[in-house]
């Protein structure tokens, strides 16, 4: 278990509220984010993430910075997916490209608040149950089965349970109403298209939670050094989709190259669990072999994305 100081804990929260709040005030007139814009913005979070990561080696040691990295870095390949299914939810609702980062912005709050829980139970539950690993490798073994047997789950935004939810309980009238979520009509509170559409964006997010819950708590069972790599993979998503909106047909490759770190992932887990509860000469993958080939493949993925374009239909 790590000694993690109180401070370094207050850094982190201080680190995230301060950058939410400078998002927003940066944002808080509704305007189109080009590709410099959204590039400028992916790289301040790619550097604050990483300044993190050298503050976790430091304080922390090698080992718990390495697995900072490794966390970071595969949540961050695994939120491409994520990419995807936002491009499908604003072309079914017909969401206005400027009002597209508001509509992320509270989607990434969601995020932020449901991965924490899912990632505190699953630490509590990993601690206790170390067979739940095998479990959790099943999961990983079974998302890429339906990458490559191009079986991936449909996501149907107007069919999802929260917009369904929200759609029983609040009224949603038909046009946007600027950035609003609410407006009132005939003296009724009624919701616009704009909160049905960050209900979508949640309802997605705890549907891909499933494959990354299990996959980062392959690289640590340490609440804190999941959680931080967690945060800031999520905190950067928003100018990530920005920057690659328009060019993520041309990453074709990158489907295929997930599937190969998920079922590298669902390795390590079987040979972790089999270590702690079979036998200790059962050897365990290291996290700096595991960083190794995240990055690897993800290189791959690219370059061969990028040197074999995919022919149109």
């Amino acid at each position: 278990m790590l000694d993690v100081p109180f401070w370094l804990w207050t850094v982190f929260a201080a680190t995230v509220v301060v950058s939410l709040v400078v998002d927003l005030l940066a944002h808080r007139s509704a305007h189109v984010i080009g590709f410099k814009e959204a590039a400028a913005w992916s790289g301040l979070w790619v550097g604050l993430a990483l300044v993190f990561g050298a503050v976790v080696f430091l304080v922390l040691g090698g080992t718990a910075g390495t697995e900072y990295t490794t966390a970071w870095l595969l949540e961050k390949s695994l939120s491409v997916d994520n990419l995807f299914v936002f491009a499908l939810i604003f072309a079914y609702f017909k969401v206005p490209r400027e009002y597209q980062h508001r509509v992320l912005f509270f989607g990434v709050i969601g995020a932020l608040v449901f991965r924490g829980l899912f990632l505190a139970a699953g630490v509590a539950v990993v601690s206790r149950f170390t067979a739940v690993l095998f479990v959790f490798a099943a999961i990983l073994f079974y998302s890429v089965y339906k990458i490559l047997k191009g079986e991936e789950e449909s996501f149907d935004p107007g069919r999802s349970f929260a917009v369904r939810l929200l759609r029983k309980f609040v009224p949603v009238r038909d046009e946007y109403a600027g950035q609003r979520f609410f407006v009132k009509e005939a003296g009724k509170r009624v919701a616009t298209p704009l909160l049905a559409v960050v209900a979508a964006i949640e309802a997605a997010d705890l549907i891909f939670a499933v494959d990354s819950v299990p996959a980062v708590l392959a690289v640590s069972d340490e609440t804190f050094i999941v959680y931080t790599s967690n945060a800031f993979a999520i905190l950067g998503l928003r100018a990530l989709y920005f920057m690659l909106s328009g060019l993520l047909d041309r990453f074709h490759y990158l489907s295929t190259g997930l599937a190969v770190i998920l079922g590298f992932i669902g390795v390590k887990l079987i040979l972790q669990a089999s270590h702690e509860m079979i036998s200790t000469s059962i050897p365990e993958i290291p996290s700096t072999l595991s960083l190794a080939v995240i990055v690897v493949v993800l290189t791959v993925s690219v370059i061969m994305s990028l040197r074999r374009p995919q022919k149109s239909s």
